[in-house]
């Protein structure tokens, strides 16, 4: 079973997706849509772009 994006709406009416791993634990949070095409957009967004980005460890930074 492959992860999945879950769609809630927030007590302000706007809408927000998570995206769930298989164990059930939630690995990314969205930010607010007002829409909730907004928020599949915003899903399929992270779809594109997920799989081909790259990592930047900011945590090697000089001191």
């Amino acid at each position: 079973m492959a992860g999945k994006f879950v769609i809630t709406k927030d007590r302000r009416g706007e809408f927000r997706f998570k995206l769930v791993a298989t164990n059930g634990q939630t690995i990314a949070v969205s930010e607010g849509y007002t829409t909730k095409a907004a928020c599949m957009n915003g899903i399929e967004s992270v779809r594109k772009n997920a799989g081909d980005a790259t990592v930047a460890d900011e945590t090697l930074a000089a001191v």
